[in-house]
C-alpha cells in the first residue's frame, strides 16, 4: 500500500506563487496516472492537473498557463507549481495516483489565497 503525502500548502496573498509536493511512500514509476484534485467545502472535487505515463500532461482551464504538474520519478514525489494564484485558487488540494484498477489519495493540503 503506497502512502501519499501532500505538502507546500499556505497562505499567500494574490498573485503569488506556490509549489505543492506530494511524496509516495514507494516508488511511483508504475503508476499510470497521477494528479492533482483540488476541492472547496460544499462543492465537488475537480481534477486541477494531471500527467498520463507516455501521453503527457492536461490541465483544468481555470489553471491553464499558470499552474505546471511533474513527477520525479527519481525522489517519488509529484510536484504543482502554481503562479498567478488568484482567491478562487482558494481550496484543499489532494494528490491521486492510479496504478492499473487501484487508486491511491492523499489527505490533502490547504491553500488559502487571501485579496
Amino acid at each position: 500500500q503506497v502512502q501519499l503525502v501532500e505538502s507546500g500548502g499556505g497562505l499567500v496573498q494574490d498573485g503569488g506563487s506556490l509549489r505543492l509536493s506530494c511524496a509516495a511512500s514507494g516508488s511511483i514509476s508504475g503508476f499510470n496516472v497521477m494528479d492533482w484534485y483540488r476541492q472547496i467545502p460544499g462543492k465537488q472535487r475537480e481534477q486541477v492537473a494531471g500527467i498520463i505515463s507516455g501521453a503527457g500532461t492536461n490541465y483544468a482551464d481555470s489553471v491553464k498557463g499558470r499552474f505546471t504538474i511533474s513527477r520525479d520519478n527519481a525522489n517519488n514525489t509529484l510536484y504543482l507549481q502554481m503562479n498567478s494564484l488568484k482567491p478562487e485558487d482558494t481550496a484543499v488540494y489532494y494528490c491521486h495516483a492510479r496504478r492499473n484498477v487501484f487508486n491511491y489519495w492523499g489527505k490533502g493540503t490547504l491553500v488559502t489565497v487571501s485579496s
